[in-house]
């Protein structure tokens, strides 16, 4: 097995530091929706976001309910259909990715410092130790 752990121990940084910051605690699909909203190509409709995102419409309305609430992102109707709703993004969104990405830096600046033995680096030896006496029989 090979798991990368300080790439899982600078991910775990950036959770914790959101975690304990004052911002808004957004879940995996929250955060997921609005990276896919500002890192995108737009336009940015409900339909094609729960496509990409390979997730329901209803679960899309959702997380733009509470994204919308913290004016991260803003929906309108498209003017030339009007059937569309259209996702835009706010200059509070950028603010908060912005620092978001400041976060992720900072964690993976740090995240190559001497771990404490985890169970994934002790698998690891027992997989390379097996794998060795598998070579040798």
């Amino acid at each position: 097995m090979n798991v990368d752990v300080h790439a899982l121990n600078a991910w775990r940084k950036v959770l914790v530091e959101s975690v304990r910051s004052k911002g808004p605690d957004l879940s995996s699909r929250q955060l997921a929706l609005m990276l896919t909203v500002y890192l995108e190509e737009g336009p940015h409709t409900v339909r094609g976001l729960a496509s990409f995102l390979n997730i329901s419409k209803p679960a899309i309305s959702r997380a733009l309910d509470r994204l919308g609430e913290l004016n991260f992102v803003k929906r309108r109707r498209d003017e030339k259909d009007k059937r569309n709703v259209l996702v835009q993004r706010t200059v509070n969104g950028s603010v908060f990715l912005i620092e978001f990405a400041e976060s992720i830096k900072r964690a993976r600046d740090s995240a190559q410092e001497v771990l404490k033995p985890s169970i994934f680096l002790e698998l690891e030896e027992e997989g390379a130790a097996a794998s060795d006496s598998a070579q040798v029989a």
